[in-house]
């Protein structure tokens, strides 16, 4: 018998309302057996889920981890559905999820199958509410700069003000980035008048729609936020009786208040009925400084890479510059840096970079580079640990009484050597501790180890912020030192399995209830050590 063969469903569902998703999408929402998708989406679309359907929520910057796991699923034979507000292929889960599908070398003739329902986008949806502001050419342009560095995306507002475009700005403003949308006020000036209607459109379709029509030069005396849609009419668009209309210049050919029109329909396509249009304009004769025969040259080198001289392509256009994100620390039991060392991290973050400390015990850079090997080599041979960062796994151990309680260390370091590192649905502390005082706090972390009396104690599930953190629960005392490293890997490797995209270790052990003979419990147990240090 064949195995059945998933696929994956990327639904766009439109501005939110039920009166405005597609026949199709709710056919795709009722085909799925799995449904991924960011929580304020899942809650839109909740009316349309079956109680049988498994839904996996997850918060803001985890398009990757749903991206990831909608494609696993597919592969175990599910329908799965990866839901996007507006449509799915303008700034949604479209492209990643084919990104995530190339880096596997997915095909659509042997592969999962993929398809992507198409849905209403904010800039049609915001439009309808403003009036008709979209009539001529326009133009989308994201003012987040968390993936597109900002410097491309000023040069792009530059240009659409520049070519007279509509303009609708998606992603304007958040709490942190507040900057961004005063920077393009500021360039689209250059280019606009300051009158030139503008409309703020929040939530459309949903119950807090708010739809406000200003003028550029007033837009930011009212509240911007991310589920504003941000449209900026042309040289041309006018206000009327509330409404932003933009022309789409019938005027010039027509008169739109008479019943007999000059042109009659034969005439209205001829050269002469159309001095604008581009016959009309004499070509510029420029020669060029690049002949075809150089850029197919330069094309074919680049291909077989032994292009040395400088490109005639080389400015083209506008290149990004490669950011390398990592942690450093001295070690998994050493928590002292030598100057030696510090000067090598100094020299490598040099004026561009930068460094964060963290409570972790690992210091954060981040430093341009189109190398990181060479850096990663240079840190590692001065005696430096170096991590990757997001959601991975990361060893916090105590320094063992300043390396003088060396009896665990080797299962620290052990540990470190095939966990640290590992990609998990949501970031995870393994918190260990050398004797039972456990000062460094080992019970607070995602799993904490407490060695004691020369064998090992096990806690799982704590949750370490929030008002209602706690430790986490005590699973096993008195474990064997020889046990307790494989014990570790099959815990770790059945959250990495299982879990769901940016769920932490506690949700994911209260969900399944049960790992490796471990029960969950609702209620944390307290647990009284009355011992000194070491035992």
């Amino acid at each position: 018998m064949n195995e059945k063969i998933g696929k994956v469903l990327i639904i766009g569902f439109g501005p939110g309302s039920f009166d405005h998703i597609t026949q199709r999408a709710r056919e795709a929402i009722e085909e799925c057996e799995v449904i991924l998708g960011y929580t304020t989406y899942v809650d839109l679309i909740r009316g349309l889920l079956r109680e049988e359907q498994t839904v996996i929520q997850a918060g803001m910057t985890e398009e990757v981890g749903r991206a990831q796991e909608a494609v696993r699923q597919a592969k175990k034979g599910k329908t799965v559905g990866v839901i996007s507000s507006g449509d799915a292929g303008v700034y949604g889960m479209a492209g990643l999820v084919y990104e995530v599908l190339m880096e596997q070398g997915w095909t659509e003739k042997e592969g999962i199958g993929v398809e992507v329902i198409p849905g209403i986008s904010a800039i049609n949806s915001c439009a309808s509410l403003l009036g008709a502001p979209i009539m001529h050419d326009s133009c989308t342009i994201s003012l987040s700069d968390h993936l597109t560095p900002w410097e491309l995306i000023a040069k792009r507002v530059e240009a659409a003000g520049q070519a007279d475009f509509v303009i609708a700005l998606y992603n304007p403003k958040s709490g942190r980035r507040t900057r961004q949308i005063e920077e393009t006020q500021r360039i689209l000036l250059k280019y606009r008048s300051p009158d030139t209607p503008v409309g703020l459109v929040k939530s459309a379709y949903r119950d807090r729609q708010t739809v406000i029509i200003t003028d550029l030069a007033h837009m930011l005396d009212h509240e911007i936020g991310m589920l504003t849609t941000v449209i900026i009419g042309n040289n041309s668009t006018r206000l009327y009786d509330g409404k932003m209309i933009t022309p789409r210049g019938y005027q010039r050919k027509y008169t739109l208040n008479a019943e007999k029109q000059k042109l009659a329909p034969h005439q209205r396509l001829r050269e002469e009925n159309e001095p604008w249009a581009l016959h009309s304009v004499v070509p510029e004769q420029k020669p060029s400084s690049v002949s075809s025969w150089d850029l197919a040259e330069e094309a074919l080198s680049r291909l077989h890479g032994t292009s040395l001289d400088p490109s005639p392509l080389a400015d083209a256009g506008f290149v990004q510059e490669a950011i390398f994100e990592f942690a450093v620390s001295p070690g998994v039991a050493n928590k002292k840096l030598s100057a030696q060392q510090m000067l090598v991290l100094a020299e490598i973050v040099g004026e561009e970079g930068s460094m964060e400390y963290t409570p972790h015990h690992q210091i954060l850079v981040s430093v341009p580079t189109t190398n990181p090997e060479q850096v990663t080599q240079k840190l590692t041979e001065a005696g430096l640990l170096v991590q990757p960062i997001g959601d991975v796994v990361t060893i916090k151990a105590c320094d063992f009484c300043d390396g003088e309680k060396t009896d665990s260390i080797p299962y620290a370091e052990r540990i470190q050597e095939l966990l640290g590192g590992l990609n998990v649905p949501k970031e995870m502390k393994i918190g260990f501790n050398g004797c039972g005082m456990a000062c460094y706090g080992a019970v607070t972390e995602d799993i904490g180890i407490v060695f004691r009396k020369g064998k090992f104690d096990l806690f799982l599930g704590a949750k370490s912020i929030g008002r209602n953190a706690h430790v986490g629960q005590p699973v096993a005392e008195g474990i064997e030192p020889a046990e307790i490293v494989g014990l570790l890997e099959r815990i770790v490797q059945k959250y990495k399995e299982e879990g769901h995209p940016n769920e932490r270790f506690h949700k994911f052990f209260k969900r399944i209830k049960e790992i490796e003979g471990f029960e969950h419990q609702d209620a944390p147990v307290q647990v009284l050590v009355d011992a000194v240090c070491g035992d």
